[in-house]
């Protein structure tokens, strides 16, 4: 499990193109106790960063320097969707329910003017026929950028899969970052918020069924990393 906690990087990617394939999530407290069970996928991508203030500061007092990032407006969605359209790089989103990834496409076209957003898909199939039928799809489609949001780890691993099916780009997997968006337009978090990183108790009072993932969920996540941490 260290090894994982190897993984969590630093750099973010000046450089976005159709010509290297580069694979980035992120991990916050909660998804970090889904990562442990999952290492080898992770030890795939090439960039894992720390999405929470919490983890950010756990492992800080544990010795680690790192800095929150995450995929959403407050951090690295705009340095994203702003290299798209200074390139002229097309887009995919995938995830969400029925039709929240196309509304999230289109505020994000309205807020980037310029953004092609050429292919939107739910992050729930069917059958794993459909799965297949998407990837199958995404891989011939070839866009620039992938960003994937359906909760860890099935959206590290549709990306994963999306390589093996022959697709090279830039994939990013973003939680719940649609959801958000289609919801509450392309500010999800108010400006002050983000400022004193209260993004954490403003998910609860927006989405009160996380509240078990912040209160047990602290707990056993403490416990776990720093059990990994010792065993490195």
């Amino acid at each position: 499990m260290g090894r994982l906690l190897d993984h969590v990087g630093e750099n973010f990617p000046s450089n976005t193109d159709h010509e290297s394939q580069e694979l980035i999530t992120f991990l916050n407290h909660y998804s970090y106790q889904i990562a442990r069970k999952h290492v080898s996928e992770f030890q795939r991508f090439d960039r894992i960063y720390c999405d929470g203030i919490l983890l950010t500061w756990v492992l800080r007092v544990l010795g680690k320097n790192c800095h929150r990032k995450s995929f959403d407006m407050t951090s690295l969605a705009p340095v994203v969707f702003q290299n798209a359209v200074d390139k002229n790089l097309e887009v995919a989103l995938v995830g969400g329910e029925e039709g929240v990834a196309k509304s999230a496409a289109g505020i994000l076209e309205s807020r980037f003017p310029g953004l092609r957003v050429g292919f939107t898909c739910s992050g729930f199939f069917e059958s794993s026929k459909q799965r297949h039928s998407v990837l199958r799809e995404l891989a011939e489609a070839s866009p620039d950028i992938v960003i994937c949001g359906m909760g860890t780890p099935y959206q590290e691993k549709f990306l994963l899969d999306l390589v093996d099916a022959g697709w090279i780009g830039s994939g990013y997997t973003c939680g719940g970052f649609f959801h958000q968006t289609a919801k509450k337009g392309a500010e999800y978090y108010p400006s002050w918020v983000d400022r004193y990183n209260l993004r954490w108790a403003y998910r609860i009072y927006d989405e009160p069924k996380l509240f078990k993932r912040y209160s047990v969920g602290l707990v056993t996540f403490l416990y776990r990393l720093i059990l990994d941490f010792s065993r490195k």
